[in-house]
């Protein structure tokens, strides 16, 4: 098997290369072939806390300051721990659940306990 990779556009085998970059035969997409090495080395993205912690699914943490809740009257409050989280993609990285309901967080307001 080659090692020259799908089209990323159209999914399609029948690539080649042409210079510093890779050709789609079907649909006359081009891209960089530096690029084509990309995905596949950025699988999961890391997602850091606070203090440069990586964070996992289940970790425990804490928040760092006092957050409001938009759209709501429900403050939460810094030194609140949550437990057992899940990262997702996206702005806010954090998805936990709280006394308080089920929130998505941005790691950067979150400390790793």
């Amino acid at each position: 098997m080659s090692d020259i990779p799908s089209c990323p556009q159209c999914t399609l085998e029948n690539t080649y290369p042409d210079g510093a970059n890779y050709v789609c035969a079907d649909c006359g997409y081009e891209w960089p072939m530096a690029e084509a090495a990309a995905p596949a080395d950025e699988g999961e993205a890391l997602v850091k806390d606070a203090n440069g912690n990586v964070l996992q699914n289940g970790d425990s943490v804490v928040l760092i300051k006092d957050l409001k809740v938009k759209g709501s009257s429900i403050t939460l409050k810094v030194g609140t721990k949550v437990k057992s989280i899940r990262l997702v993609g996206g702005d806010h990285e954090v998805d936990c659940r709280m006394d308080a309901g089920n929130f998505m967080l941005k790691a950067c307001y979150l400390k790793k306990v």
